[in-house]
C-alpha cells in the first residue's frame, strides 16, 4: 500500500502542475480538434521542467 499511495502522490502533483496551464481545468476555448496539440504540448513543458529540474538536482 505505501509503494501504491508513493507512486499515486506522484501522479496527482503531475496533474496539478497540467492544471496550473488551465487547459485541463476549465473550459476549452479553441477548437475541439485543437485539444490534442494543446494538451500534448502542456504535457510536454511539463516534463521539460520536470527534466531540467531533475538534472539540476543532480549535478550539484
Amino acid at each position: 500500500n505505501q509503494k501504491l499511495s508513493s507512486r499515486r502522490i506522484g501522479v496527482e502533483h503531475l496533474i496539478c502542475r497540467v492544471k496550473t496551464f488551465r487547459v485541463a481545468s476549465e473550459r476549452f476555448r479553441l477548437a475541439r480538434y485543437r485539444y490534442h496539440q494543446v494538451i500534448m504540448a502542456v504535457c510536454g513543458l511539463v516534463r521539460l521542467h520536470l527534466n531540467y529540474s531533475f538534472t539540476l538536482s543532480h549535478e550539484l
